[in-house]
């Protein structure tokens, strides 16, 4: 399915992808959460931009371990552990492989949820990333154990993350600081959930220009 070199360029256009959205990102945690989602992941996927040139001749699951150190090193908040913890599960589950095949990237998004829930100790629900990666991740196994193509695949795992995504506007806070906003905390797009559903585009659209 991808190789180190479209793992490196997908963090790449993670960066740029989190940078250009910094604000809206901010946005959306000052309205229900610390105020600081954009800021942190754009300080950790700048940091981690700045090494993936000493990361290309790495194989996919050194990569994901160095992005997962650089996020839960240098990124506060909740974001910084989740999304490490997610980055290293991820990267667990394909130890010494140089190619990732579909059932590789079933066992990788996968293991990346798990971390996050037990890390977050949440679920989905509770308007949290957890909102856009879980139904994004059930598509995407249906649709590779179906046979689809790759546009498919892609265009239904992103149909259901948006579909989370907005969900997560409908129900109350039940993780951090939103959840002490209680039923106010209705009407608010999630910023992790965002997040995670522009990360989840990136990845579609890197992997729809190089395969």
């Amino acid at each position: 399915m991808f190789n180190n070199k479209i793992l490196i360029n997908i963090l790449s256009e993670m960066a740029d992808v989190i940078k250009e959205n910094r604000g809206l990102l901010t946005d959306l945690d000052q309205a229900i959460g610390d105020g600081d989602h954009g800021i942190n992941l754009d300080r950790g996927f700048s940091a981690l931009k700045e090494s993936l040139d000493s990361l290309k001749d790495k194989d996919c699951a050194s990569i994901l371990n160095s992005a997962a150190m650089v996020f839960i090193s240098k990124v506060g908040g909740a974001s910084g552990p989740l999304y490490g913890t997610a980055f290293m599960r991820a990267g667990k589950e394909i130890a010494g492989k140089e190619n990732i095949t579909g059932e590789d990237a079933i066992n990788m998004f996968n293991a990346a949820i798990e971390g996050i829930m037990k890390r977050g100790k949440s679920d989905k629900g509770d308007k949290t990333m957890l909102d856009t990666l879980i139904p994004a991740f059930e598509a995407f196994k249906s649709a590779i154990e179906n046979g689809d193509d790759f546009e498919s695949i892609s265009e239904k795992t992103l149909e259901a993350a948006k579909e989370g995504l907005e969900y997560t506007k409908t129900i109350a806070a039940r993780k951090g600081r939103a959840n002490y906003l209680g039923e106010r905390s209705i009407g608010h797009q999630d910023p992790g959930a965002t997040s995670s559903y522009l990360m989840l585009k990136v990845i579609a659209d890197v992997l729809a220009k190089e395969l």
